[in-house]
């Protein structure tokens, strides 16, 4: 019996371009030609703040909704980077690396300052946010196909 999985990606040897499907929805996904890619498609960290950035408008417009409140549209911008952080519980005093995401939202309507900052609150509230803030288990096999 085939087992059934959301997302399938398919990456050949001599580039880095990845096929990506998910259901009936084709994406290529690449890195920059700097990196060793052919710029195809967004990079995989690219792919990460478009999810967020998705889920996070598509959860706002959907609150907004339901609470009938005037929000014609939103915009969000997304930058992702990694910081030195010193980690103070190590004696040592450590140097790691933080991955850190930027987010900011652009509401467009006829909002109030109180209907704008619980948008801000819900922002943290999408299924991706929290996800991404999370623990998180990956488990991995290999097979020879």
């Amino acid at each position: 019996m085939e087992e059934k999985w959301t997302v399938t990606v398919r990456g050949k040897m001599g580039g880095l371009a990845q096929e990506m499907v998910a259901g009936r929805h084709q994406v290529v996904a690449d890195e920059p030609v700097g990196v060793g890619g052919t710029d195809e498609g967004p990079n995989p960290y690219d792919l990460l703040l478009m999810a967020l950035g998705s889920c996070t408008s598509m959860t706002l417009i959907l609150y907004a909704g339901r609470k009938g409140w005037e929000l014609e549209g939103v915009t969000v911008r997304l930058r992702h980077s990694r910081i030195h952080e010193i980690d103070s519980k190590s004696c040592d005093e450590k140097e790691v690396m933080l991955d850190r995401i930027d987010r900011e939202g652009e509401l467009s309507g006829l909002l109030s300052e109180e209907q704008r900052a619980r948008l801000g609150e819900i922002a943290d509230r999408c299924p991706v946010h929290r996800t991404l803030t999370s623990r998180i288990k990956i488990e991995t096999r290999v097979t020879l196909g």
